[in-house]
């Protein structure tokens, strides 16, 4: 036994929370058993609600600063454990989210208009992000081989030739890949070769399974001045709703651009007091806690892969190489995307994102980071809502 029962079961309802309570905004009906937003049904580690609660109790939230060695220390500490990879506290810059982030970062990095690839499919904030910067957004569809993605490099070399900007996700959503050494050096490369600027959204990086290694892309290249990692605790911790993500930027000048833009432009200089506790506190005192999340987290995927093998054949699953969301091949069901959501809503009262809304089609997207309870009941009425569609 661990320190931490992942099985424990936590009623969200009633706390203002957007999987569970307003799970009617995206799929039309209330009462469903909510697979849909990627954050976790966890309580975040334990010296993270220490921080949190011996900050509450203090009583004063006046105007914080995060640029200091405690905050920013954190965080290279953790990659310098976690994934053997040295950087300088001084590349370490907050930011609230990682979106907000990378919207700074295609404005400084970018004129309008320009072209900023991505893999896709890709996490669905993603398209509104790039087209509402007024960048014009090129995907690079990653080719799918057998139940496995690859990068299809000669396209993405003739889309780079003319962009300013290529978008990464590594661990990549929804598709759950993680990218070999040898394929970021070629992208890294490329980019290089035609002076695109890379940006990493490394959010998923904590959450890697059996083999596969996450790699940050600012320790795989020899010179990083032209790319950046954003990434945050927030998924591994559960704490997004306490706001706080961070960049990784080598070059001075951006970085000095990048706080031009938070504190002067945006207002956006004073950190969330209790999001940064968070982060220091996962960072400095929670590896106990990843480790036994990513082994609770790799058990359920191998049950899910079980159970769609035994009672739902035509779902085709391939357990991912990170991320906590399944990537489920539904197209030998041979329904209609719609079809399939009426009974998964209508039948089996179940809410699980249809893969169009990442660029995806003939896919859903399973968020599996909670109890193994609530996994279980929810494949139950997946099979339940599919057996409708066979009569």
């Amino acid at each position: 036994m661990g320190n931490y029962d992942f099985n424990k079961v936590i009623d969200r309802k009633n706390t203002y929370c957007t999987q569970w309570d307003y799970i009617q905004d995206r799929f039309g009906v209330a009462d469903l058993l909510p697979f849909s937003i990627s954050d976790t049904e966890f309580q975040a580690p334990t010296p993270v609600l220490t921080a949190v609660q011996e900050r509450v109790a203090h009583g004063v939230f006046g105007y914080s600063r995060w640029n200091h060695d405690a905050f920013k220390s954190s965080v290279t500490n953790w990659y310098a454990k976690r994934f053997q990879a040295d950087f300088d506290s001084e590349w370490v810059l907050y930011s609230p989210t990682v979106c907000y982030s990378i919207s700074v970062l295609l404005r400084l990095k970018s004129a309008e208009q320009d072209k900023v690839v991505v893999f896709s499919p890709m996490y669905d904030a993603f398209y509104d992000l790039i087209r509402e910067n007024n960048r014009e957004l090129v995907e690079n569809e990653l080719l799918w081989d057998n139940g496995e993605y690859c990068i299809d490099f000669e396209r993405l070399e003739e889309q780079l030739r003319d962009a300013s900007i290529f978008l990464l996700t590594n661990p990549h959503n929804p598709t759950g890949r993680v990218f070999k050494k040898w394929e970021l050096e070629r992208i890294i490369a490329i980019c290089a070769q035609y002076h695109v600027f890379l940006i990493s959204d490394d959010i998923h990086m904590d959450i890697v399974y059996g083999d596969a290694k996450y790699l940050p892309i600012l320790d795989v290249a020899t010179d990083p001045q032209n790319m950046c990692i954003c990434s945050s605790a927030s998924k591994t911790m559960n704490t997004p709703g306490l706001i706080g993500s961070y960049l990784l930027v080598p070059d001075a000048t951006l970085r000095a651009a990048f706080l031009k833009q938070l504190k002067q432009r945006d207002a956006l200089s004073s950190v969330s007091i209790l999001g940064m506790y968070a982060t220091m506190a996962g960072y400095n005192e929670s590896a106990d806690y990843v480790d036994e999340l990513v082994a609770h987290l790799e058990g359920n995927m191998h049950y899910i892969k079980t159970y769609f093998d035994e009672k739902i054949p035509e779902i085709k699953f391939r357990i991912p190489e990170g991320t906590y969301l399944a990537w489920l091949d539904i197209s030998a069901l041979g329904v209609s995307k719609e079809a399939l959501q009426e009974a998964l809503i209508h039948v089996g009262k179940v809410a699980v994102m249809p893969g169009e809304t990442y660029g995806g089609k003939g896919f859903l997207r399973l968020n599996i980071a909670c109890s193994r309870t609530k996994l279980i009941d929810g494949l139950e009425r997946m099979d339940k809502a599919i057996q409708t569609l066979r009569r």
